[in-house]
């Protein structure tokens, strides 16, 4: 195919391409922007494109994955990562030590309720609470998951029942 059917194919897919771009964009400013982004990596890598019956998949393809890239660039820009030390931004000192009265003794009565169980409910419910993912905890004490979540629920169930003030 010549450079000028190429470029007068291209230009009779424009309608088409515009309403693709107003589908994934829903902005006309931004349909506008990823078509002329589309038709410009197009005519420059005309010489990749190889099946001339195929242009109109070959130029969706490159709005779609053009349109993909500009999305998670603009969300990796929005993304704002704070790395300072303190965190004066929000007036809070480092460490807050607002734990009252009450809520330290309850903290050491529902611990109490805890270290009450027995080790085999216990520990799968200690380390999902910790952070441990049930596959993980399945493969540490070497019991298959369904065990792990089931004694999860039990201690959960015996937490509740013993702890009944709380609820």
């Amino acid at each position: 195919m010549t450079a000028i059917e190429f470029n007068n194919q291209i230009v009779s897919l424009q309608n088409p391409l515009k309403f693709f771009a107003l589908k994934l964009t829903a902005d006309n400013e931004d349909a506008n922007d990823l078509l002329q982004e589309t038709l410009l990596k197009a005519l420059k890598y005309r010489d990749k494109f190889v099946d001339p019956s195929n242009l109109k998949a070959w130029l969706y393809t490159i709005m779609k994955n053009t349109f993909i890239n500009n999305y998670r660039r603009a969300s990796r820009q929005k993304t704002i990562i704070d790395t300072t030390d303190e965190s004066y931004f929000l007036n809070l000192p480092k460490s807050s030590n607002d734990e009252s009265p009450d809520s330290a003794l309850r903290y050491e009565e529902i611990k109490r309720e805890v270290d009450r169980l027995d080790d085999d409910v216990r520990i799968p419910f200690d380390m999902h609470n910790s952070g441990y993912k049930y596959k993980e905890i399945a493969d540490e004490l070497k019991m298959p998951i369904g065990t792990v979540k089931s004694r999860i629920f039990l201690a959960r169930k015996k937490l509740t029942s013993a702890l009944e003030d709380y609820a």
